[in-house]
């Protein structure tokens, strides 16, 4: 017995030297449904929080009637992403009015960075400008998301991000302060692109409807 946990533990060892470290995908578990990511700093993402981005609308949307249906995911296409790189992307996200002399912060919410491809570039047509609602999302975008959080003061920012363009994405939650008579959630994104080691300053904003 001893034999064959010894042995056990050294073909361990040698898997690991071999296959070098790996960051493993995340597993996020909400509401008995499973969200994929690749998080460069766990510690950057609040896991508690309750609202709901456009991104994970868009997981969750489960073969509603009339939903827009999604063209077939181009795997050949993600897997000529890049996975690792030394990229920055920070900011703040925030709504404003039509002068820009009120904001309302996107305090501690959950943003994503969404690599630019026709799968992605359909939900930014059809559903973010288009405002409809599309079918559930393949499962293996998720394995290309970037996530973080913002703080209080609406700051954000994603580290290690590989060269390429996305889809900056996330929500701020406004009620009374922006003219509503109940809270709304109030959906972003917008376009950035990222080159070596680049440190990119992309405020994440739109004005109050």
């Amino acid at each position: 017995m001893f034999k064959i946990v010894t042995i056990m533990i050294m073909s361990l060892i040698a898997m690991s030297l071999f296959t070098g470290c790996v960051q493993p995908d995340i597993h996020i578990k909400k509401n008995n449904k499973i969200f994929w990511g690749d998080l460069s700093d766990a510690d950057d993402v609040n896991m508690s929080d309750d609202n709901l981005t456009e991104s994970e609308m868009m997981i969750t949307e489960d073969g509603e009637e009339n939903t827009l249906e999604r063209i077939e995911f181009p795997a050949s296409e993600y897997y000529r992403l890049a996975r690792i790189g030394k990229g920055t992307v920070k900011g703040t996200i925030y709504v404003k009015d039509a002068y820009n002399e009120k904001r309302v912060l996107g305090a501690s919410t959950r943003l994503y960075l969404n690599p630019i491809t026709s799968y992605s570039e359909q939900w930014y047509q059809e559903s973010y400008l288009g405002g409809f609602k599309m079918q559930a999302a393949d499962p293996r975008l998720f394995n290309y998301l970037k996530f973080t959080a913002s703080d209080k003061n609406g700051k954000f920012a994603f580290y290690g991000v590989p060269s390429g363009s996305y889809y900056l994405i996330g929500t701020v939650k406004c009620g009374q302060e922006c003219g509503y008579d109940g809270m709304k959630n109030i959906r972003i994104a917008t376009k950035v692109s990222v080159r070596g080691n680049q440190i990119v300053e992309q405020d994440l904003t739109r004005m109050i409807e």
